[in-house]
Formats: C-alpha cells, sequence, structure tokens
C-alpha cells in the first residue's frame, strides 16, 4: 500500500496555478472563486429548535450530539441557532488554527451553533461534495490556508473565503478522484482499526499481568487466604493487608521557589511540567505549591477514580491540587502505583471519592488513609516491580512499534489525498485531455 503513490502516473500537462498553497497544477484544472461554488445559508430555527436535532462539528465531521449523555455547556435556548441540511458544509472559520477539525459535510438535518458557517454547494455548480470535503479536509489537516487568517483569533472572513479559488477538475474527475480515495481512506482506516485493537490487546495483557503481580505475588504455590476485601477475593497467606495511613504520610514541605515545576501526567506519570502539552505552573503561583522528592507518591485528587497515582523521579514542586505523600519505613512506592492501577483499586478510590459530578470526585486525606492495601514484605514489593518491569518491556516495545506503524498509515492517507486533490497523482480512470481551452475563472 505504500508505494501506491509512487506507482501511479502524475498528469503529462501542468501549470502554475497562481495559488499560493496549491503550486503546480493539471492544465486542465480551473481554480474557481469559492462565490461560484458556494451560497451562504444563515436559516435560524428561531422559536421551533424543538423540532431540530442538535448536531455539532467534531473531528469525525459533523455529528448528533448525545443529548442522554452531554459534554460541555448548553445555551438557555437554541433559538439563534442555525438550520443543517443534508449535503451542506458546516465551516469554522475562527479559531483556525488551533481547532483539531474546521470542516464537515453534513449527512444529517439539525441545528447547530451561529457561531459556525453554514455553506450549500450552489445547484448545478459543477462539483462533487465528496471530492469539495476530502480538498477541504486536506487544506484543513495541514492549516494550509495560514495567509488568509485576519485578527488574533486566526480568523477567515466570509468575504475572503469567497474569493479563495478552488482546485477544479472536470465533474467526471473529481468523482473519480474522491471515489478512489472513498475505497483507499476505507482500506487504510481498516489496516488502523486492527492495529489500535492489536495495542487495546496487548494493554490488557500487560494490566493482567500486573494485577496478577501485586495481588497474587510471584509464587503460583503460595499458600493463599481470603483478603477480606470485595474487589480482590485471594492473596498470599503471609501478606498482610493493613490501612494506607500505615503505608505513606502526607509531607508539607517549604517552598523557597527556585525548584524544578513538576506535572502529573496520566499516561507518564510526574514529568517536568514544560514536558506537557498542557499548560505548565504559573510562576507567580508557586507559593502554594508542594515539593515532592524521589520516591513519593503523587495524586491527582480528583482523579483517584482514575488510578492517577505516581511515584516520582524528581525533586521539584506540583500544584496544591496533588496530594504528595513520603513512604514510610517496609513501602517501596512503586509498587503501590501498580496497585492502585489495578481496576480493582480505581473501583475502590471510585467508592472513596467524595462528589457527584464525574471529574470533580475528591479524594481526601482521610478517606485515602482509610483505604486498605495489599501489604508484602519489602524484598518481596521489589522483586514484584522487577518482575513487572522486565515483563513490561517487550509488551511496550510491540505496543510503540504498532503505534509507529499507525502513525505511518495515518501519514500515508494524508498524503494521499493531498496528492489527489491537488493533482499531483493521476487517479485510475482519468484521460487526461489533449488541448486546455479554460484555466482559470476570475
Amino acid at each position: 500500500m505504500v508505494n501506491l503513490i509512487d506507482n501511479l502516473p502524475a498528469y503529462e500537462n501542468c501549470r502554475d496555478s497562481g495559488v499560493e498553497c496549491y503550486g503546480s497544477i493539471p492544465a486542465h484544472w480551473l481554480t474557481v472563486p469559492n462565490k461560484y461554488i458556494f451560497d451562504l445559508k444563515k436559516s435560524l430555527v428561531g422559536r421551533h429548535s424543538s423540532r431540530y436535532t442538535l448536531l455539532s462539528l467534531t473531528l469525525n465531521g459533523v455529528i448528533k450530539r448525545d443529548m442522554e449523555n452531554p459534554e460541555g455547556k448548553f445555551p438557555a435556548e437554541f433559538d439563534t441557532y442555525q438550520e443543517v441540511s443534508l449535503g451542506d458544509f458546516v465551516f469554522c472559520l475562527f479559531d483556525v488554527e488551533e481547532t483539531p477539525r474546521t470542516i464537515g459535510l453534513s449527512s444529517l438535518h439539525g441545528m447547530i451553533t451561529g457561531a459556525y458557517t453554514v455553506f450549500r454547494p450552489r445547484p448545478c455548480s459543477n462539483f462533487d461534495n465528496e471530492f469539495l470535503q476530502y480538498f477541504y479536509l486536506n487544506l484543513d489537516s495541514g492549516k494550509r490556508l495560514r495567509f488568509l487568517y485576519k485578527g488574533l483569533r486566526n480568523t477567515i472572513p466570509k468575504d475572503v473565503f469567497f474569493a479563495f479559488k478552488s482546485l477544479t477538475p472536470p465533474i467526471h474527475e473529481q468523482r473519480l478522484i474522491s471515489r478512489f480515495l472513498s475505497i483507499k481512506a476505507l482500506q487504510i482506516d481498516q489496516a488502523i482499526q486492527i492495529k489500535e485493537r492489536q495495542i487495546e490487546l496487548l494493554k490488557e495483557r500487560k494490566q493482567i499481568l500486573i494485577q496478577q503481580a501485586v495481588t497474587r505475588g510471584l509464587d503460583p504455590d503460595a499458600p493463599m487466604r481470603d483478603s477480606g476485601m470485595e474487589w480482590i477475593g485471594e492473596i498470599p497467606a503471609h501478606w498482610e493487608v493493613v490501612f494506607n495511613r500505615r503505608l505513606f504520610r502526607e509531607k508539607s514541605r517549604p517552598v523557597q521557589g527556585d525548584e524544578l515545576p513538576l506535572s502529573l501526567s496520566q499516561v507518564d506519570g510526574v514529568i517536568p511540567s514544560d514536558e506537557m502539552r498542557e499548560r505548565s505552573l504559573s510562576p507567580a503561583h508557586r507559593k502554594n505549591f508542594k515539593l515532592c522528592f524521589p520516591g513519593d507518591l503523587v495524586v491527582n485528587r480528583f482523579k483517584g477514580h482514575l488510578g492517577v497515582f505516581f511515584e516520582s523521579a524528581f525533586e521539584g514542586i506540583v500544584t496544591f491540587h496533588y496530594g504528595v505523600f513520603e513512604p514510610q519505613k517496609g513501602t517501596v512506592t512503586k509498587y503501590f502505583e501498580y496497585l492502585f492501577h489495578t481496576e480493582p483499586y480505581k473501583t475502590i478510590y471510585a467508592g472513596a471519592s467524595n462528589g457527584m459530578t464525574v471529574g470533580l470526585q475528591n479524594l481526601s486525606n482521610n478517606n485515602f488513609y482509610a483505604i486498605k492495601s495489599l501489604l508484602p514484605s519489602a524484598d518481596e514489593q521489589t522483586e514484584i516491580c522487577g518482575y513487572i518491569k522486565d515483563h513490561s518491556v517487550p509488551i511496550d516495545k510491540a505496543i510503540s512499534n504498532i503505534s509507529s506503524q499507525i502513525g505511518k498509515l495515518k501519514e500515508y492517507k494524508a498524503t494521499l489525498i493531498n496528492s489527489a486533490v491537488t493533482g499531483k497523482i493521476k487517479v485510475p480512470g482519468v484521460v487526461e485531455p489533449t488541448e486546455t481551452k479554460e484555466r482559470e475563472i476570475a
């Protein structure tokens, strides 16, 4: 599949497009201002909003909003929302640089926020909607319309959008391109889904390995006993079950102000804040931060039910929203990091967190201390951690390799779409004309 682009022929007759983001294009393709392609549609739903399905523009295109499990804010009324019909294009023409996806072709009838711009392809405009969607998704994916931005919010004004010239192959060629891309994109997406499922299975295998080690130990012949904990079941008979207050104690250490700012990532654990994709700590507020040392257990109090407990490998400061707990004698922090990441302990911490709203379930110190944990000897804790680390290496390596393959497939898909919609390759079935009478519509 990766050699497909190289195997497809290029157009024989090309010319300069005269448009910054296109470069050279097939000589018979036109560049047509959008005012000849789209009509601006501004039909407000008004008092009839209850008759419409609420829509959203997402990374998956224009979709029906989930009203049973709503996310985000909703207005008190939807009178200013606008109607969207099957075949309409929804564009987000503001904050273009920051918005992951700013264009969608609707396959639904409903309403969407008036902040977006809805266009209807003009009747008899000789345009294939699927081609247009691929064409603008390609421009959006690379943010290739930067030269059209205006103002601090990276906005493309409607008059600028209407003056912008789209590439327009003959209609039969557009259909060949969109059909070709639909088939190839589906094949690539299916390959990606298979690989994503492989990663899920590998992660499940790793989770089973960890849970087995931290709750059953490494000796399959060890005598077992009931733990007395509903979600745990049997444990090695020589292990203790103790309250967390015996294992960890929160520390409040003075902060000088020049310590390394740290953040807690749900994936990577405790890392320097400048390595986080999210916002970093503000120096103006460091007086409220907490100092943590290597070996401390750092807890996101609002995500205890998600298993966000990590051992710190750094000395630095974290926000006061986190809990910083120093391990007591006989406590190997890494073992408890593994233990608290298991599904049984996520369930236990969910029950110990206060608050009804998802994401605002606070785990207090008292509730953390009142949780019971499994306690092998310190030597056995260390041995279990080494076992998990050694057996995780090949799994993590396999996950990394498959993730790399997924990245290459996505890159290939983007390259294939870009090459097809800008005329860098000639898809099967296209017959190049011998003469070109018109090149551009002003």
